[in-house]
Formats: structure tokens, sequence, C-alpha cells
């Protein structure tokens, strides 16, 4: 398991990708500037004007290891996975339960359950850890209109009722989140989520680690057997990894949301890695987007306890874990899935 801790980030335009016996070569120009044994990966992901050998491609669709390929600034154009693993029953059984209406409603409805609950607890440390620097009585009461909204969330609800309910308490936790950006420079000001493309800094960083935290559940998801492209709370459209988008309402705020927070509030991040374009889109400078790999890998690293299984693991190991929870729910061998909670 702990291969799938391990991505490989491709940064540097035009570096060619190759194979040399169990290994990844990383070539810039005629300089070799890393070797990794394939075996140790759990997937690679490639930023802009990276190239591939068909050799190396082939070697890891046999080896189960997925590439993805995404502008230099972080959209998603393709990916490249061997064939699908896992028993063709699971597939269909996840299918039959996207064509329920009410089964696709229950697990949503855990689903946005445990992000309502990490992302009020996001607040609440907040609240806890930095009391003299934020406003308390406006998070204070988005907290109290989050547990509300998780009231609602304990009494059965169809799907349109569970979406709509979604997108109050995150329209609500996003009018309070500048409240956490505890620095008071100007160019890091949060005024509401802008996407496609993001309009400010941080929405750019958030924007960039959402994309980080899809390629690893989408890895996930697939890892198990389980079609991505098929969710509960995202219904089924071209192009969109329904269920890849539906685990990752779990991990927004204790992942990526808390990540951003500390790379701006410990200075690491500064005005000058991003870049405004004459359309007013935000972009990351090569340095800054180098910098927050690091961190997001490094942030996989740290050890939580998962509420559900008891024990200590890695959290990067936690995408994998809520996939095979959710093919073990399918299977039937749990009444229910039983979402990621942040404690």
């Amino acid at each position: 398991m702990k291969k799938l801790l391990n991505t490989l980030y491709v940064t540097t335009q035009g570096t060619y990708l190759a194979k040399e016996g169990e290994c990844i070569v990383v070539r810039v120009g005629d300089e070799v500037r890393l070797r990794v044994p394939v075996h140790s990966l759990g997937g690679v992901v490639c930023f802009g004007q990276v190239s591939c050998s068909p050799f190396l491609m082939g070697f890891a669709a046999e080896r189960g290891l997925g590439f993805s390929f995404l502008t230099e600034h972080g959209r998603f154009l393709a990916r490249v996975q061997g064939p699908v693993s896992g028993n063709v029953l699971l597939r269909r059984e996840q299918y039959r339960r996207a064509d329920s209406p009410e089964a696709s409603a229950e697990v949503a409805r855990s689903i946005v359950s445990a992000k309502v609950v990490n992302a009020r607890g996001v607040l609440q440390r907040a609240m806890r850890d930095h009391g003299d620097k934020v406003d308390g009585a406006a998070l204070e009461a988005e907290v109290l209109h989050l547990r509300d909204c998780l009231m609602r969330l304990q009494q059965p609800a169809g799907l349109d009722a569970v979406r709509g309910i979604e997108g109050e308490a995150a329209k609500g936790y996003f009018s309070v989140f500048d409240n956490l950006i505890l620095t008071r420079e100007a160019a890091f000001r949060f005024e509401g989520r802008s996407r496609r493309p993001p309009l400010d800094r941080v929405n750019c960083l958030l924007s960039f680690i959402y994309t980080l935290l899809g390629h690893d559940v989408r890895s996930a998801l697939e890892g198990v057997g389980l079609d991505s492209a098929v969710g509960f709370l995202h219904r089924d459209r071209p192009g969109r990894h329904g269920l890849a988008l539906d685990v990752m309402e779990e991990f927004r705020a204790v992942v990526a949301d808390r990540l951003a927070l500390s790379l701006i509030n410990l200075g690491k991040l500064k005005k000058s890695d991003f870049e405004i374009q004459e359309t007013g889109a935000v972009r990351m400078t090569d340095d800054a987007r180098k910098a927050l790999l690091v961190a997001y890998q490094k942030r996989k690293q740290d050890e939580i306890v998962h509420p559900f299984l008891n024990e200590r693991i890695p959290l990067g190991l936690v995408f994998h874990v809520q996939a095979m929870l959710m093919a073990r729910w399918l299977r039937g061998d749990l009444d229910g899935y039983p979402p990621f909670v942040w404690k």
C-alpha cells in the first residue's frame, strides 16, 4: 500500500519520460534528472509539454500505473490507463445503485453529511487556534448554520433536497472563508469561489489542489474496479467523473482547503508566486506549482486515525480506503457507505 502514497509529478517543460529496465527515466534534453522504480509509484501526473515513450506507457499499463496529462496550469487533458481491474459484477451493481433515486440519495446524504462535518471542523479549528485573529462571531454563526444543515441531512431526503443542502452549506462556508486567511495582505483576499478561470490567488490555489485531489481519488476508485464516471450525488455527464467528484467532497475542506490556508498563512506562497493574465485569470508560477506539489505530497504522509477502521494510516492512503469501503458497500458487505469524517 505504501506505493499508493507516491505520485511522480513532472512539471519541467520539454521533459521526456522513458522506460529503462524496471524504472522510469526522466530526461530533460540530454540530461537524466531522475530514475524511479515503477513498483514504488502509484501514479504519474504530467503538466504541459511532457512526453512519454510508447514503451513506457505500455509497460506502465501492464503494471496498473496510470498517467494523467494536464495543461501547464493544471487543467485536465487526458489519462492513460491499462485494463480496468475488478469484478464486472461490482460495476454492474454500481450502475444499478446509481440508477436508483433512493439508493443514490442515501449515499449522497452520507457523503454530504461528511462534507458538512469536515467543513464545520475547519471553522471550529480556526476559532480554537486563532481566536484572537479571526471574526469569532461570524465563524460561530456559520458553525451553527452548518449544524442546522447537518441536522436536516439526518432525515431521509430526495437527491434534489440533498443537493440543495450541499449548495447552501458550501455557500455559507465560503462566505466566511476569508476569515481563515490570517495574512492581511490584500493580494490574498477571498470574496467567493470562482472557477474556469479562477479570478484571484486563493481560488487559483484551491482549484489547483482540487485537481491534484481529483487525480488521487479517481486513481483510488479505478484501482478497486469502480467506474469513476458514474456517481450518486454528481449525475452522469460526458467527460465528468461523477463518482470521483462524490468522494472528493469528503476531502475538500480537510485536505485541500487546509493545505491552501497553511501555505498562505505560513508565508510559503507570496503575491509574486501568481501571475494575472490579460483576461483576469490568475495562474501560479512554475516555482509556486513545484512548491505546492512538494507540500501536497508531504501532507499525504501525515498520519491520522481512520474513523471507521480505527487504525492509524497515512492521509494519502485514506483515498484508497474509502474506495475499498465503497466497493464493500456495493458488494453488500456493509449496510451503508461510511464516509470519511475528520477528527
